[in-house]
This record gives structure tokens, C-alpha cells and sequence, in this order.
């Protein structure tokens, strides 16, 4: 269970920041948490100067009372370590504490994360916050969890000032103890870049041209570490205070910065931050699914928490569009339908001032019993009381997606033949498994592999010895492997690995590629699927020129100068296969690929469903069924559910042979294990 403090019961709230308002405001607040089912919120995110107002005082009193109030109302708290963003006197006092751009550009207080991770002052207050926050509420009965920092490297995410250069120093000491083998992972012997003294090295500041790219690569992996060892220096802290209390953060998706694969090691439970753009419906929903199988795959069997979402309008986009009717209560379900045992918003009650004044809230400007924000809010609340039977249930994915941000760096380095864009190719893929509702996972290339049975590794340039074995041994055990163009190029160091692309895979997938083709608009090429009646499938972006050792030709170019050369190959590799592609495809060539490879892998959704209706299943330790059938159209649809019987939780009735789902309509069917009858309740 995520939080033990709130058994069978999913997690719902948002941001709560009762220092912005007077403190008469607190009891209502209090109230209508209570009447709208809030059992969870977070509290102290931006406080830091509310609780230190000057270097040598301090102000927990106004705190304790706010613990209190919620603790008297039933309402958990996930209190946050309040270092997200220093207070002024941190800068007056140690300017060298503030972050220094790439140009040389100091950022000034005046918003928020104004502060660089190798600080030594900056570490130094925030470590003295954090002990006095966990010494004084670690056994607070309102404590459901720790929460800390908050969206790390948001907007600051990476510092090039005196502090990160020598930190940057110290680290590559620690990697590569000497300049010899400096100079020799970096290849320094090209344009004349010998180091001969640590001190002539620094953060890969603007140059006049493309800069070294095995240092761009090892900057981003140091930049990594540095906030994730804030991270990890709090989390030290409060566990040492409070070992049963879960620490978290909020993360941000796919969020390029920082590896979650790592961070998720040191989170008890995974969370992070959604705002799908209501204005695009077809792309916000899938944006938002995107990024929950992310957050869910970080803790393998183990749900997450939708930390923040809107309620309605965001206040940052150029075109802020507020959701329907039904919206907000609709991408609240696919949260939970994809694994989340809670949803939160940012934030309780919108602000009278500041740069997030317009975001909207679950209690809005207005008079909350006059909202049509709050209605929905309070319905939601009731609804979500009624899927206690979900918590701690699970998705199991039989497909997943390789997924390695060194590889995202790498890709996206300036050293590059054509510009690719590694997320859209992700996203890519996923978009037509998650459009025919096959359960997705992400995975690191080094990650357990024994539960899937179709695993796609899209432009996974960088790759290492144990990667490769990892995903090669996948297929000789019965998996089926596919890769796309663009995998295999580079080893950790940037080094291109010689014989020919896919460089360590080259024997699992038995061809080498040669040379690449990039496409555009001037040069366009399709490739046909072969026997009979084959699709013909348009290429976008990529080709390749294909030798083939050991596979078998399933496709070929048709045009360009790969007209008749191989577009995707099959090899059996012990008791799987491995499949390559050498394109990129748009939508409609994603999706007949993935209906071909699911076919291929043996795969099939958990129900035939319309376009446009998403299904997802979560497990339960027990093996109950929990079916979400979520319908993204703006008109009614049926669903037949065949011979499958259960109770639709959200209405307490037996579900009907066919569900008649309105408009942005939802059901969610407890159906019994796998195995037993189907029978409706009581016959």
C-alpha cells in the first residue's frame, strides 16, 4: 500500500498553500476538503521563506496549527521540504549560489529553482531545513509522506557557474582518474582538444562551433547526478527520521533532463505532474496516457500518484482553453485506469496573486457552492470513494518500450547526420499500441525483460555491452525483439562501434546497415509488406541501406535510393525472433505495424472496443478484474463486454451484456479472476 495511512482508500486532493492566505481562510478550507472527499494534501512546497524568514529565525508555529486543523478533518498531509525555491537572503548573502547559463548569464531571484545544485551554501541551508521539517513532524499524526523539493530542474536544469564548474571537475576525476583516459573517452586528439591539466577543463559553455559531444554527454550525466543527489541528500534525512514514512517527488514525465529510471530506485512510490492540452483532445489524451505507463513502469508492481493536474485551465500556454464538462472527471479515470492509486491538482484554492494567479483550482475565484469547477471537484471526490476496491491493484503490460535517456542525450547531441527527434519516435510507437489497448510498459535496455513477450527498442542510439546482451537474450528466450534505424550506433563513450550499425546487434538481428538515408518532403519513399496482399506503408524521416547476413526479407523499399534494398527484416534467434526496421512511418504506417507485430508476438487487447474508447485493466493481489472502459468521444457509445459479468463500481449495479457510456462517460467492471465464473452476482 502507498500510504498506509490511508487504507483502501485512493488518494485525492492537490496543493495546498495556506501561507498564501490569512489564517481565517484555513477552517473553510478545511471544510470543504471534507465535504469534497479530500482525504490528502500537500502543504509547505513554496514555504521556504515562511519558515525561515532570515537565516537565524525560524516560524514552525503557523505550521503546527495548519498540521493540526487537517489532522482534526481527516485530511493527510504530504509535506513537502520546502527547497524548491530559496528564499531572497540566500542570494544577498552567497551570490555564487545563484545558477549561470551556458552565455554566462546569472538568473536572478524574482521566480523560483534560482538556485545551482553544486551550491555548497545552498546544500548547507537546505540540509538545516530539512532536519528541523523532519525532527519536528516526523511522528505528526496528519503525516502520510515526505514529499521533497518539487518538479526538480523545472527551469533550471543545468548551472555552468564556479560552483558546477569545479563540481564538474571532482566528477570526472572520480570517472576517469586520469587525463589519459580523459582524453581518450572524449577523443580530444580531433580538432586539437588535448587536455593537459584538470583546470582547462569546463561545462560545455557556448562555443563558436558544435562541441565535443562525448563532453556534452558526460555534462548531462553530471548535471543528472547533481540534482539527484539533493534528492537523495533529503531523502537520507527524513528516513533517518522517519524509516516507515514514504519519500517521494513529483516528476514530469518524459522530462529529458534528469533519468528517472535512477530516481525511481529512491522514491517509495512514483508521482508525477499532468496537464494534457485540452485544446488538442485526440493528442492531449494520449500525452497524458504516455506519461502515466512511464510513471507506472518506474516501480514495477506497484502504483503511482497523479501528483498534479488541472482542474480545469492552465495559466502558461500561449492559448489556455478550460476543459468541458466531464473532462476533468474523464482524465482523472485514466489515471487511475493506468495505474494511479491517487489524484491530486494543483492546487486547492487559486491564488489571489502571483505568476499562477489564472491556474485554475479546485476552489476557483468564486463563490465554491456557485462553481461548476467545484461541483465536478465534489463529484469526483464521491466517485473516486467508490473505487476503494482498485487500490493497490496493478497493470500487467505484455508489451513494453525500451526506454534509456542516455540515449535521448546522446540522439539529440549537435554531432548528428539528420536531427531526430528521439521522444516523437517514442511516442510514435506507443500512439498505435495505445490506440488497438495493448497495455505498454517502458523499459531500460538493462531492465528484467521475462514479462513481456513484444518489446520494441525505437532509435536507441546508445547502447551498451549489457544492454544489447540484456535485449539479445530476451529473444533467445522466446521474445520477440524489434528494433528500429538509428539503434546500436554509439557505446557509452559516444564512440561509434565499428562493422556496421547496429553495431552490437548486428549478429541477434542479422544484417548491417551501411549507410543512412534521411527523408523530407523533396525525397519520398514507402516500403510494401511482402505476400500477398502486403500494405504499403509511407516512409517518413528515415531510410537505410540494409545488407542482410542471416534474416529474412518481410519488406522493401520502393523508391528513392533504397528502392528495392530491405525495410524489415526477421531473424529466429533461439526460440524468438528479432525484427529490424529501417524507417521511420507515419501514423497510419505505426498502426498496421503494430497490429503486424502484436499479431507476430501473439497479443491482443483485453476487449474489442470503437475507436476512441480507451480500455485499461488492473489486477488486484486477489486476481479481481478491474475493467475501465473510458470513452473519449463527445457522443454515446456501446460496448459490448461478450460474456464477461461484474459490478460497475462507480454505480453499484450489476454492468449490463452492453455498457451504453455517455459522452466523456466512464465504467469501471470488477469482474472475478481469470478462470472463475463470469455469472452476475447472485445467480
Amino acid at each position: 500500500m502507498l500510504l498506509p495511512s490511508l487504507p483502501s482508500a485512493l488518494a485525492y486532493g492537490g496543493d495546498y498553500n495556506p501561507e498564501q492566505w490569512p489564517e481565517s481562510v484555513w477552517p473553510e478550507d478545511a471544510r470543504l476538503m471534507r465535504e469534497a472527499g479530500v482525504n490528502l494534501v500537500s502543504v509547505g512546497i513554496f514555504a521556504w521563506s515562511r519558515i525561515q524568514p532570515t537565516p537565524k529565525t525560524w516560524d514552525f508555529a503557523w505550521l503546527d496549527r495548519v498540521m493540526d486543523l487537517l489532522h482534526a478533518h481527516g485530511v493527510r498531509v504530504c509535506l513537502a521540504t520546502a527547497t524548491a525555491s530559496p528564499p531572497a537572503w540566500l542570494a544577498r548573502l552567497h551570490p555564487d549560489s545563484l545558477p549561470v547559463t551556458a552565455d554566462g548569464v546569472t538568473l536572478h531571484i524574482g521566480s523560483r529553482q534560482q538556485f545551482s545544485p553544486s551550491s555548497p551554501d545552498y546544500r548547507r541551508h537546505a540540509t538545516a531545513l530539512v532536519r528541523r521539517l523532519a525532527k519536528r513532524y516526523a511522528r505528526h499524526p496528519a503525516l502520510a509522506a515526505w514529499h521533497v523539493g518539487n518538479e526538480f530542474a523545472c527551469h533550471m536544469n543545468e548551472c555552468h557557474g564556479p560552483h558546477s564548474t569545479r563540481a564538474f571537475r571532482v566528477w570526472l576525476k572520480t570517472k576517469y582518474k586520469t587525463l589519459a583516459a580523459l582524453n581518450a573517452a572524449w577523443g580530444t586528439a580531433f580538432w586539437s582538444q588535448l587536455y593537459g591539466d584538470w583546470e582547462e577543463i569546463h561545462t560545455p559553455r557556448r562555443a563558436p562551433y558544435a562541441s565535443n559531444p562525448a563532453q556534452q554527454l558526460d555534462f548531462k550525466r553530471f548535471t543528472h547526478e547533481a540534482f539527484f543527489d539533493l534528492y537523495k541528500l533529503e531523502r537520507t534525512l527524513l528516513k533517518a527520521a522517519a524509516p516507515d514514512v514514504p519519500v517521494t517527488t513529483n516528476l514530469m514525465g518524459f522530462f529529458k533532463p534528469l533519468d528517472y529510471h535512477a530516481w525511481a530506485r529512491e522514491m517509495d512510490f512514483a508521482a508525477w505532474d499532468s496537464y494534457p492540452d485540452p485544446a488538442l483532445p485526440d493528442e492531449g489524451r494520449h500525452w497524458a496516457a504516455v506519461g502515466h505507463d512511464l510513471t507506472r513502469s518506474l516501480k514495477p508492481g506497484l502504483p503511482f500518484i497523479l501528483m498534479e493536474s488541472a482542474t480545469s485551465a492552465v495559466n502558461w500556454r500561449a492559448f489556455n482553453r478550460p476543459k468541458p464538462a466531464g473532462l476533468m472527471r474523464l482524465q482523472s479515470l485514466q489515471a487511475v485506469a493506468r495505474g494511479a492509486d491517487g489524484v491530486m491538482f494543483f492546487q486547492w484554492r487559486a491564488s489571489l496573486s502571483g505568476a499562477e494567479k489564472f491556474h485554475s483550482a479546485m476552489v476557483a475565484h468564486v463563490d465554491p457552492e456557485r462553481s461548476r469547477i467545484h461541483s465536478q471537484v465534489r463529484a469526483l471526490g464521491a466517485e473516486l470513494r467508490r473505487l476503494a476496491p482498485v487500490v493497490g491493484s496493478v497493470v500487467h503490460a505484455r508489451v513494453a518500450i525500451v526506454m534509456d535517456w542516455a540515449a535521448w542525450w546522446a540522439l539529440e547531441l549537435e554531432a548528428r547526420p539528420t536531427k531526430l527527434d528521439y521522444m516523437a519516435t517514442l511516442h510514435a510507437v506507443h500512439r498505435a499500441f495505445y490506440a488497438q489497448n495493448h497495455a505498454v510498459d517502458f523499459v531500460h535496455p538493462e531492465a528484467d525483460l521475462s514479462r513481456y513477450v513484444l518489446v520494441v527498442a525505437p532509435v536507441l542510439y546508445l547502447l551498451t555491452p549489457a544492454g544489447a546482451a540484456n535485449l539479445s537474450a530476451f529473444a533467445q528466450n522466446g521474445g520477440t525483439l524489434v528494433a528500429t534505424y538509428a539503434t546500436g550506433i554509439v557505446d557509452a563513450d559516444e564512440r561509434v562501434v565499428p562493422g556496421g550499425y547496429p553495431g552490437l546487434l548486428r549478429d541477434t538481428f542479422g544484417v548491417w546497415v551501411e549507410e543512412w538515408v534521411p527523408l523530407d518532403d523533396r525525397f519520398a519513399n514507402s516500403f510494401r509488406l511482402l505476400g500477398k496482399g502486403g500494405a504499403k506503408l509511407a516512409c517518413r524521416e528515415w531510410s537505410e541501406f540494409v545488407h542482410v547476413e542471416d534474416a529474412e526479407v518481410l519488406a522493401t523499399f520502393t523508391a528513392d535510393l533504397t528502392a528495392g534494398g530491405p525495410a524489415l527484416t526477421r531473424r529466429r534467434v533461439g526460440s524468438g525472433r528479432a525484427l529490424y526496421l529501417a524507417a521511420g512511418l507515419d501514423v497510419p504506417g505505426w498502426d498496421a505495424l503494430a497490429s503486424f507485430l502484436a499479431a507476430e508476438a501473439g497479443v491482443s487487447p483485453v476487449l474489442a472496443v470503437p475507436t476512441e474508447v480507451e480500455v485499461s485493466e488492473r489486477v488486484s493481489a486477489d486476481g479481481t478484474r478491474h475493467l475501465f472502459v473510458l470513452n473519449h468521444r463527445h457522443k454515446p457509445v456501446s460496448v459490448p463486454l461478450g460474456a464477461r459479468r461484474g459490478v460497475d463500481l462507480l454505480t453499484g449495479r450489476p454492468a449490463a451484456r452492453t455498457l451504453t457510456l455517455g459522452p466523456l462517460g466512464a465504467a469501471v467492471v470488477a469482474l472475478p479472476p481469470a478462470g472463475q465464473s463470469d455469472k452476475k452476482p447472485g445467480r
